[in-house]
């Protein structure tokens, strides 16, 4: 645990304070360089963009060369990617940035499980992953009230020049402290581990697995990252300070329920309820909880909030369902292919709600409540019809899907 685990974990740390930090800084961006609220959402998603464009090359480089080799390197392209947001003098350079931002990070999860998948027993998965996105969640806390109570002393391009350092210290971390181990699957080709992608994204089972992992996830990390703190402004006539505070509550939210996923899975499995049957029901409350906010519910607010991050943790089970479809040598594959359309899919929400919120007038810079309830109502509607696709699967025991299935691998 100490040599694999934490040194992944300070770098995944890292990646989910990068995620969520341009939620608290935007009103100082929107200030200095006159962004646009489609300005505002391409700049943020560019962190998406960049990483879902390398998840298909990252997962054959995982299943390749390794987790530890890759996640180091990546991480010193993050501290660059730092480095120029907090230096730059115009759109352009911010886009370069938070996009290098997210290249660099784009190893966190998928490197960290592709390690998990090395040293540990399989049935570990859930329970390891669920800590790693505590950690992660940690890294959220820490961009929402905290930046905002240092951002009067330091200001925002203070934070990144230390974010740059950090990350540059996590990479030494992980490369240094990270032991190698044979890799299952080396006598690959190129051409083989690339055509193995064509394969899992011809599966049905893979489709109907990750599409509500991707847009349960999608959502919360294009809104919680950037659109909840000027939702909470506009719509509820919340102050940044409080905004930030209700975003501190939902990030404690879902730290507290990724720390709890791996034993109420367990707990759960000794009952009989497959990891699936959890799965499932974790994506329809998922649905449930986001319903008022994306239907414009007067109060609640905050219990709102809480319950749709506590629920979309539900989301991490995929990953453990998705490596028990592959043998071990194809693991960061599978991954990383239901990580490119996660990624690629909060690119195009976070992108695409600022579009829509564009299209109403707005008045003393605040957007109008019935484009947000457009916006939201949209992510609602796609929510509820993946949850409601996936209990079209089905379970026997505590196997994801029949057992012909799984044997049906994809060698």
């Amino acid at each position: 645990m100490l040599v694999v685990f934490c040194p992944f974990a300070a770098g995944y740390y890292l990646s989910y304070f990068y995620r969520y930090v341009n939620a608290v800084i935007s009103k100082d961006l929107v200030q200095d360089f006159g962004l646009a609220p489609g300005e505002l959402g391409l700049l943020t998603s560019a962190y998406f963009l960049a990483f879902a464009a390398f998840q298909l090359p990252l997962g054959v480089l995982l299943d390749r060369f390794g987790p530890r080799r890759c996640a180091s390197a990546l991480m010193c392209v993050a501290a660059a990617g730092a480095l120029t947001f907090g230096l730059a003098r115009d759109l352009a350079m911010l886009s370069a940035g938070r996009a290098l931002i997210g290249l660099g990070v784009s190893a966190g999860l998928m490197g960290s499980i592709k390690a998990f998948t090395l040293w540990f027993p399989r049935e570990r998965l859930t329970a390891l992953s669920g800590w790693m996105i505590g950690i992660g969640s940690l890294g959220a806390l820490s961009a929402t009230a905290p930046v905002q109570a240092l951002l009067g002393s330091f200001g925002w391009r203070t934070l990144f020049v230390a974010l740059a350092l950090l990350s540059l210290a996590a990479a030494l971390l992980i490369f240094f402290v990270v032991p190698e181990r044979e890799l299952p699957g080396r006598g690959e080709t190129w051409s083989e581990q690339f055509r193995m992608i064509a394969k899992i994204f011809s599966r049905l089972d893979f489709w109907r697995l990750a599409a509500p992992l991707v847009l349960c996830q999608a959502s919360f990390q294009a809104l919680q990252s950037l659109w909840f703190a000027p939702w909470l402004a506009d719509v509820h006539d919340f102050t940044r300070a409080a905004a930030a505070d209700y975003l501190f509550a939902s990030a404690l939210a879902y730290l507290v329920a990724s720390v709890l996923l791996g034993q109420l899975t367990e707990m759960l499995a000794k009952r009989g309820v497959s990891q699936l049957r959890f799965y499932q029901a974790g994506m329809l409350a998922c649905a449930a909880s986001f319903a008022p906010i994306a239907l414009g519910a007067a109060s609640g607010t905050l219990l709102w909030l809480v319950l749709f991050a506590a629920t979309s943790i539900a989301a991490i089970t995929a990953y453990a369902l998705l490596t028990q479809l592959v043998p071990a040598a194809q693991t960061g594959r599978v991954t990383t292919s239901s990580n490119v359309l996660l990624f690629g899919t909060s690119f195009v929400f976070q992108w695409g709600v600022g579009a829509l919120l564009g299209l109403w007038p707005t008045s003393e810079g605040r957007y109008q409540p019935e484009a947000y309830r457009t916006a939201f109502g949209l992510l609602l509607a796609a929510q509820a019809a993946a949850a409601l696709w996936l209990l079209t699967a089905r379970s026997k025991g505590n196997t994801p899907l029949h057992p012909p299935e799984i044997v049906k691998s994809l060698e």
